[in-house]
Formats: C-alpha cells, sequence, structure tokens
C-alpha cells in the first residue's frame, strides 16, 4: 500500500494538470465509506463532463503523508481541490498555498473547523457534508425509539481520532440528544477508538466488565461499531446491547442484515462525492454555492434494508 501510494505520489508530481482538472484528497480508501465516496466523484464527474485526479492516504490516522499528498497534489496547478483532512490542522499550509495560487478550495465531509481556518485566514469555497451532530442526534432517536424513553442504564460511546471534529461532532450530538430524550440512560464513558476496529473493541470489551449491565453503545463511526459488536457477542451479550454506528457503509449494511449490528446512521458518502464534484463545477462557473451544503442522513434497521422501500436507499453503496 505505502508502495502504491509512493508510485501514485511521483505519477501526480511527475504530470501536468489538464485545463480544468480538479484534485481530490480522500483521507483514505481504506474504508468503505470513503470508497463510496469516491465513487460519488467518480459518477459526478462522468455527468458533469470534468476530469479529476484522485488521492488518499494509507490511513484515515496518517496525517502527515495526507499532508505530502496534497502538496504534491499542489504541484499539478488544479483549478479546485476537494479535501478530506484527516484532522482540523494538518493539510493548513497546503490548502493556504493553495487559496494563494487562487485554487478553489472544498472541504468534504466537514473535517475543517471553521474557527481555525479563520484564524489561519482560509477562506474554502464551501464545505459539503452530513449535519454530524445531527446524525448523533439520530443514534439517540433510534435508541430511545428501541429502548423507550424509560429506559435505564449504562450506555458507553466510541469517539473518533481525538481532535476531529467530524467524531466529536456526532458524539456530542449523541450525549445531548440521549439526555433530553432518555436522563435514565446514562453514558458512563466516552473514548477515542482512533477509528480503529481493534481499538473500539478493546474499549467495548473493558466497559463489559466495569459494567455488565451496559445496555448501549454508540460508535462515532461503523468501522469502530463493528469492532464493538466483535466484542458484545463474544461476550455473549447481543441481545442485551444494542450497538449504533454512523456512515452506513457496506459492511455495516452486511451486518445489520446478518442481526447483528443494531443500526447505522447512513452518511451517504456516495451522494456527498457526487454533490461535491457537481457544486465545484456551478462555483467556477460563477453560480452561487452555499457556504455549507448538508446532505441528509438515514438510519439504517434490518426492517428498512430488508422492505427496500425507502427511496433513499439507492445512495447506500
Amino acid at each position: 500500500m505505502a508502495l502504491g501510494i509512493a508510485l501514485a505520489m511521483s505519477a501526480v508530481g511527475a504530470a501536468k494538470a489538464e485545463d480544468g482538472e480538479y484534485g481530490v484528497l480522500m483521507k483514505t480508501l481504506a474504508n468503505p465509506f470513503w470508497g463510496a465516496m469516491g465513487q460519488g466523484v467518480e459518477d459526478g464527474a462522468k455527468e458533469a463532463g470534468v476530469k479529476y485526479f484522485q488521492q488518499a492516504a494509507e490511513s484515515d490516522q496518517a496525517a502527515e503523508p495526507q499532508l505530502n499528498l496534497c502538496n504534491t497534489m499542489l504541484e499539478r496547478k488544479p483549478v479546485a481541490m476537494i479535501t478530506a483532512a484527516i484532522n482540523s490542522t494538518n493539510l493548513l499550509p497546503c490548502l493556504k498555498a493553495a487559496q494563494d495560487a487562487g485554487i478553489k478550495v472544498v472541504d468534504l465531509d466537514g473535517n475543517l473547523d471553521p474557527a481555525v481556518l479563520d484564524k489561519e485566514g482560509i477562506k474554502i469555497t464551501f464545505r459539503i457534508g452530513s449535519d454530524n451532530v445531527a446524525a448523533g442526534g439520530q443514534g439517540a432517536e433510534y435508541l430511545v425509539s428501541k429502548l423507550g424513553k424509560d429506559a435505564k442504564g449504562p450506555v458507553l460511546v466510541i469517539e473518533g481520532l481525538s481532535g476531529n471534529i467530524t467524531g466529536q461532532k456526532r458524539a456530542k450530538g449523541f450525549a445531548d440528544k440521549l439526555k433530553e430524550l432518555a436522563p435514565g440512560l446514562e453514558i458512563v464513558a466516552s473514548l477515542p477508538g482512533d477509528w480503529d476496529r481493534g481499538k473500539a473493541a478493546s474499549i467495548a470489551t473493558d466497559t463489559l466488565t466495569a459494567h455488565p449491565d451496559l445496555v448501549a453503545i454508540f460508535s462515532a463511526n461503523d468501522t469502530m461499531a463493528l469492532g464493538a459488536v466483535e466484542s458484545v457477542y463474544a461476550a455473549g451479550k447481543g441481545e442485551q446491547v444494542t450497538i449504533i454506528g454512523v456512515d452506513g457503509n457496506s459492511d455495516a449494511v452486511k451486518s445489520i442484515k446478518e442481526g447483528r449490528l443494531n443500526a447505522s446512521v447512513a452518511q451517504l458518502p456516495y451522494l456527498v462525492g457526487k454533490q461535491a464534484v457537481e457544486n465545484v463545477k456551478k462555483a467556477l462557473a460563477g453560480e452561487k454555492v452555499e457556504e455549507s451544503i448538508a446532505v441528509p442522513t438515514l438510519v439504517l434497521t434490518k426492517e428498512m434494508l430488508d422492505a427496500g422501500k425507502e427511496p433513499m436507499l439507492q445512495y447506500v453503496k
């Protein structure tokens, strides 16, 4: 993988940008969420008749390698850079240089902190993604619909990478809405799982040991939720603990259909990628584009997937 990325970087560095070409920088394509978003970018570019080149880091924790990729992409002088930053600060030098070069900068999936951007004097063309606070809130709403507003018991929250605004917003949205709807459901731990399946599994195991009556786990993405599923079922508590993820990726959908993961708040990354390209084209043409574009979210459950009648399911990839 590392060799492939190095070769890709060399290819980008050696290539000359085509007129009107877009640069797309993902976190990683190892996660099905970003793979679906990449598919949306590809389909959106075909429909819009635009050319683009895409790069991704080896993992969604490779902050410095992602900055190196960004700087290499910048050398190609694209007309726009659609970037999904690993955290709120790792791409700032590259994005500032892109802005100074007159390249339109897009925040893909809302990973950049507006306060940090303001401090650095960086003005993005637009940000696009799901409302992460609302997505966390939908997770809490699902849990309360399943357990009841009078339910009581300990709840675990597995956060994303420390310092990542996306995971922070999802965790906060869940915690705030849960407190509002069912105060008897108490969050006994809220710990960073670093988007890592193995780490999330360990957190779930440790929490089950400390709180054997655990009733629910909310994970800030599906990868971590699936790690929690492994631990809960290994402990023989699959029927006791309700597990909710966020993203709606293909692995999560499979687990939900199998009756293991209870739900995932689907971010519809395919739609995010597709609409990102469509709106860049509008912005470059001088058309008005909203500074913040929210793509809908959808709570996936086994009942919904089995029925297959929800129109938005067409965007779940």
